[in-house]
């Protein structure tokens, strides 16, 4: 039984096809990597320099001097590439990363994304999704549904400081899989014994129902 977290790094896996180049953020996002469907070679980027980190290596077999853009231990794959920030940007600013997975702390219906600051809270910096978001053709966001206190993340209206406006493609939650429109957001596929009900009772946002609403596995 997979958990939440699993199930949202194992459906953003299967979004792309090998050989695509895709930069995995913080958090959720850099379990991407030991979720991809047999077969699939990615070019996963890193914005601290590694253009082909591969799997977690098992516990006891880390290189204190590879690790991901959450500071945890990484691997990288054959050919693999290190590199200063500035030539890393320099990928995402060149429009040469075909997709960014990042985490939010809100998405709105609009598809706009707050994701780096909570008002009152000290935090290091916004990092780089800024330029992610302005700079890669699909944004998707991988974060739980709800807050720690219950409340929906995805909304009519971000409430916080915007990271990128009207720029998320996608959001990916353990509850469901959202494509972000023109019109608004369609509900495409639900979890495993998460119904459309539950998905629309959980979610401030207004969502499109299609017809047809796949399962996410």
């Amino acid at each position: 039984m997979m958990t939440g977290r699993e199930l949202i790094a194992t459906r953003i896996g299967r979004m792309f096809q090998s050989g695509d180049l895709v930069n995995l953020g913080i958090g959720i996002p850099t379990s991407v990597a030991d979720h991809l469907p047999e077969g699939v070679e990615l070019w996963l980027h890193g914005e601290n320099g590694i253009i082909g980190f591969g799997p977690t290596p098992e516990p006891g077999t880390e290189d204190v001097d590879v690790f991901n853009a959450g500071s945890l231990p990484a691997s990288v794959i054959a050919g693999g590439y290190t590199c200063d920030t500035a030539m890393s940007f320099s990928f995402v600013r060149g429009g040469h990363v075909c997709a960014t997975v990042l985490g939010a702390l809100e998405v709105d219906q609009e598809g706009s994304v707050a994701n780096w600051i909570i008002p009152g809270v000290m935090v290091p910096g916004m990092g780089g999704a800024m330029d992610l978001c302005a700079c890669c053709p699909r944004v998707i966001i991988s974060m739980e549904h709800l807050t720690k206190k219950g409340e929906p993340k995805i909304l009519k209206k971000c409430t916080l400081p915007l990271t990128a406006y009207k720029k998320v493609t996608h959001i990916v939650t353990e509850l469901c899989f959202i494509e972000v429109t023109p019109a608004g957001l369609v509900l495409r596929e639900t979890a495993p014994g998460v119904t459309v009900e539950d998905v629309v009772a959980h979610t401030e946002a207004d969502l499109i129902i299609p017809e047809h609403v796949g399962c996410m596995i």
